[in-house]
């Protein structure tokens, strides 16, 4: 008897041992021997656990943090919320068609104005073509943006120093205008040269960028941009390749509030429309206003997918911050922090794994815990009303999106469904995994690595074990 139970316990640890297999493999592969590892799979019919390691501890999740913000967003404002812009006129409209007042441009926080990620290109065509219907061929007055809905922050505090400038730490105003970035072309020479500035798209006659930046061996864009929101002074720094005759870098508009009204008064005044002033995002506090138009947004399950699935911090942002407005009037990024928190509090997730600092994780500042991502995966999965919107706005692995290179060529190729995170020294994935009639929800944080690509690899080589 006594040696059926000895063999009945070795099996058991026996077992145990090969089921901790991979986790262990993984966790103490020597490419992350100095750096830090947080994770779990868990079965989703089960509701099991099957792999865990530091699941409680807090690590910086880089974009991983969007599913935060988007599924915040969908369970607040729901999959067919559409962000509004005014159109709204004061003063009196003459009978010879006059306006003796002026046209604004009241923002909603919408991330889509001109935005090449969902071709909303035209939307000033529309506008115009409202304008004239209204009746009004004059506008004694001036066209006015006001982005009060949100604060005049513009960036993150707590982003770094050497992002804040650059198109993919855009400032975060109450109107976005050409997802707030320009682009400026480069005419390189020989190595250990400077580039020429040839032009900027779209022109910003105000804007004065100081070149520091060098031609060298390099193939890919070295290139930042560091300056301050409403600040049309840029430093460029950095490096691209040499004898390029034309190389395209990005920043973000210092001031795209004022650029939209710019542009709208030139539409104006080019088709027949004289708008007597010049515009301005300075808002009086004027008569009483009349709505003449609302512009809507693609939904909101359109733009959690751009966010999930390109990572667009820019909508992230813009998405994070509008959930301020809650609980309060002006949207700020306090705010938008405290309404996340408790919501997710509401719904039973440990919010002392939660350290939000801003919405789209470029900063550092974040942290939270595999255990954490996976209960919200969880919710999403088996509580959300918006469970399928949320995952098909996922991307796809070796398919489309932040992971059209990862697990391509494998069996697991179409069969996961996540966001990817990566900033200097971070490397992380958190989403669903099907396997045969399984479907998992998995979190993989990893801090302080030194080789991104090879860490893929072995997180790609974790998934694949899975049983």
């Amino acid at each position: 008897m006594k040696k059926l139970l000895y063999t009945i316990l070795l099996c058991g640890i026996i077992t145990n041992s090969v089921a901790q297999l991979p986790v262990d493999l993984f966790a103490n592969d020597p490419l992350l021997k100095n750096a830090n590892v947080g994770l779990i799979v868990k079965d989703l019919k089960t509701n099991k656990i099957l792999y865990s390691y530091q699941s409680n501890k807090c690590f910086v999740p880089a974009s991983v943090l969007k599913l935060v913000t988007t599924a915040t967003a969908l369970e607040l404002l729901g999959p067919d919320f559409r962000f509004q812009t005014q159109l709204e006129i004061d003063g009196n409209l003459s009978a010879d068609s006059v306006l003796n007042g002026n046209l604004f441009i009241r923002g909603g926080g919408d991330p889509t104005l001109g935005s090449s990620a969902l071709n909303n290109g035209n939307f000033l065509d529309q506008w115009l073509k409202i304008v004239q219907q209204k009746g009004i061929k004059k506008i004694n007055g001036q066209v006015i943006a006001d982005a009060s809905l949100y604060d005049n922050e513009g960036v993150s505090p707590f982003w770094l120093w050497e992002d804040i400038g650059n198109y993919y730490a855009a400032a975060v105003y109450g109107i976005s205008y050409l997802d707030n970035t320009f682009q400026l072309v480069l005419q390189s020479g020989p190595v250990g040269t400077t580039p020429k500035i040839v032009r900027v798209i779209p022109p910003l006659p105000d804007l004065i960028i100081e070149n520091y930046l060098k031609s060298t061996l390099i193939s890919f864009d070295s290139a930042y941009f560091y300056g301050m929101p409403y600040s049309n002074v840029r430093r460029l720094y950095g490096e691209i390749p040499a004898n390029r005759s034309s190389f395209v870098v990005k920043g973000d508009i210092p001031n795209p509030v004022l650029l939209l009204a710019q542009h709208f008064t030139e539409q104006l005044n080019k088709n027949g429309i004289h708008v007597t002033q010049d515009a301005t995002d300075q808002v009086p506090s004027s008569r009483n206003r009349t709505v003449i138009y609302t512009h809507y947004s693609p939904p909101l399950k359109e733009i959690i997918a751009e966010i999930n699935k390109n990572s667009n911090n820019h909508y992230a942002e813009q998405l994070f911050r509008y959930l301020a407005l809650q609980n309060e009037k002006v949207a700020t990024n306090s705010g938008a922090i405290k309404v996340i928190t408790n919501f997710w509090k509401s719904k039973g997730l440990n919010v002392n794994q939660l350290f939000l600092y801003d919405g789209s994780g470029l900063s550092p500042m974040n942290a939270v815990s595999a255990q954490f991502i996976t209960d919200l995966l969880t919710y999403m999965f088996h509580q959300s009303k918006y469970k399928t919107d949320f995952i098909h706005s996922l991307a796809v692995s070796g398919n489309q999106g932040t992971l059209k290179s990862f697990l391509t060529y494998t069996p697991l190729e179409g069969k996961v469904y996540a966001k990817s995170g990566n900033i200097a020294r971070v490397k992380s994935y958190a989403g669903y995994m099907e396997k045969e009639d399984r479907i998992y929800a998995f979190t993989i944080l990893v801090n302080n690595i030194r080789n991104s690509k090879a860490v893929q690899h072995r997180i790609e080589k974790f998934l694949l074990s899975i049983q």
